[in-house]
């Protein structure tokens, strides 16, 4: 019996809590938007706040799953290697260059835990990502947030500013979350050719895939000459993979063996390996998540534009759109409506982050928008 036959027998559908024949192992990697990706698990609650694909999984990651099942007694070294082999490959440099982790948040905790202490400053720009800068609860070190400026790009002059007193890490979120803008590669470029070595720059590139600016440009130039530079990635946005956490960074070899010195050795874990490497062998994948992201912002833009709520152009799976009222009190609304529309980010508190479904659940969000607006809600 082959490793497919195993799990659809009775027997793995008994590891996956079920009796009798078929498997629920199966059953839920076979389901279509209907268990809506998009959707809750628990109710019919559309998550539009989380900035997931809503697509799912690929056909061949979850083959792979299932295929992979039965090593789930195993610890994952065999599919480790495998793992970084074809992600070297995929993304066109060595193996010595990677650091696996559970997300881009878990390469995000080990540089902070790599380069950052009491007399290293975190440079960040305000919004931005979170998470980065939530560690110094744990692991004490001094934030500099700095306003984006008015075009919403990373205020470079002022963040090199900051990081000339003293060895510092500078943390670019690229296309930036939750704003969805690109900073200008070539403003970056310069700052990184010019920077003395004891700045470290944290270049997080979790929606590339996503942009259509052309002042963009992935930073993985850098890494060959540049041990102060990593390149930050994840699996969980063109390809699906939130709930199985997989992320990487991209390194000098001699940074990546420094980081690799803080990463949880059996990481990641095989299902995850698994998806991740079929994932990367699905040729179409990237193309069908791109195209459905942009047939659900077009209908995000052309319901804002009819409402005449601004919004700011995005690269990214998510926009944020102006609102008219109290920021809380709108999630509110929409929450009762069955809509998850995202969270507060100060201190653009007149702003929500929508995240783009699917186009039918798109639809779901527009009718409930206009319906705010007949009711003056909104």
């Amino acid at each position: 019996m082959d490793r497919r036959g195993f799990v659809t027998t009775g027997i793995a559908a008994g590891l996956a809590g079920v009796s009798g024949g078929g498997s629920a192992l199966v059953a839920a990697l076979d389901r279509t938007p209907g268990w809506m990706p998009g959707k809750t698990l628990a109710d019919d609650t559309i998550r539009l706040s989380s900035n997931e694909n809503p697509l799912g999984l690929s056909p061949k990651a979850k083959e792979a799953l299932i295929e992979a099942i039965v090593d789930a007694n195993r610890y994952p070294g065999g599919y480790r290697q495998p793992l970084i082999e074809e992600l070297a490959r995929y993304i066109g440099v060595n193996t010595n260059n990677i650091t696996l982790g559970f997300g881009s948040t878990e390469i995000l905790q080990v540089a902070t835990q790599t380069f950052q202490g009491p007399n290293t400053p975190l440079i960040i720009a305000q919004p931005t990502f979170e998470d980065i800068s939530d560690y110094q609860d744990t692991m004490p070190f001094e934030v500099e947030a700095i306003p984006l400026m008015a075009d919403l790009q990373h205020d470079i002059g002022r963040m090199r500013e900051a990081s000339m007193r003293r060895p510092s890490v500078v943390y670019f979120c690229n296309p930036n979350n939750p704003t969805g803008t690109i900073t200008n590669a070539a403003d970056i470029d310069s700052w990184i050719e010019d920077a003395p070595e004891t700045t470290t720059f944290l270049m997080d590139e979790a929606y590339l895939e996503y942009v259509t600016d052309d002042t963009f440009w992935p930073a993985l130039k850098w890494i060959e000459d540049k041990p102060n530079v990593v390149v930050i990635r994840t699996f969980s946005k063109i390809f699906a993979m939130a709930g199985l956490r997989l992320g990487y960074g991209v390194s000098h070899p001699t940074t990546a063996r420094r980081l690799n010195e803080h990463t949880v050795q059996n990481s990641p874990n095989v299902l995850a390996a698994a998806a991740g490497i079929a994932s990367m062998k699905d040729e179409g994948l990237v193309e069908r998540s791109i195209a459905m992201n942009e047939e659900s912002k077009a209908i995000t833009l052309q319901t804002l534009d009819e409402l005449g709520l601004e919004s700011i152009p995005t690269n990214a799976n998510f926009l944020m759109h102006r609102i008219n009222g109290d920021l809380g009190e709108y999630r509110d609304r929409m929450a009762a409506e069955g809509l998850l529309v995202g969270r507060n980010f100060p201190p653009m508190l007149d702003y929500n982050r929508l995240s783009f479904g699917l186009p039918n659940e798109m639809d779901r969000w527009a009718s409930t928008i206009k319906d705010f607006r007949r009711k003056g809600w909104i």
